[in-house]
């Protein structure tokens, strides 16, 4: 499995990089704030969302702590996407959110 650290993630976000973060956490959890430009697929929904998802860049999965993610990842790269679990989750998550 290919990891990112959250404060690697951090960096991404900040220098304005293009970068494509799925969050997999449920409604409530994300209603309590998600990495700026994030988008929100929760876990359940993946398998029928996959064609929202552009298989020709990369995306980072994020989760609470990192196993939904890491489920959205083991789904993903399965299906030939480019995929990065970010370790430890939005638990580990030091910056900004938006809500």
């Amino acid at each position: 499995m290919k990891e990112i650290k959250p404060d690697e993630v951090a960096k991404k976000v900040n220098s304005n990089e293009s970068v494509s973060i799925i969050d997999v956490r449920e409604d409530e959890e994300v209603a309590q704030g998600k990495i700026s430009g994030a988008t929100h697929i929760p876990l359940s929904e993946l398998p029928d969302r996959l064609d929202e998802i552009n298989q020709s860049i990369e995306h980072i999965m994020v989760c609470r702590s990192g196993g939904r993610s890491g489920k959205a990842y083991q789904l993903l790269d399965e299906q030939g996407y480019n995929v990065r679990n970010m370790t430890g989750g939005m638990l580990e998550w030091k910056d900004e959110v938006d809500k």
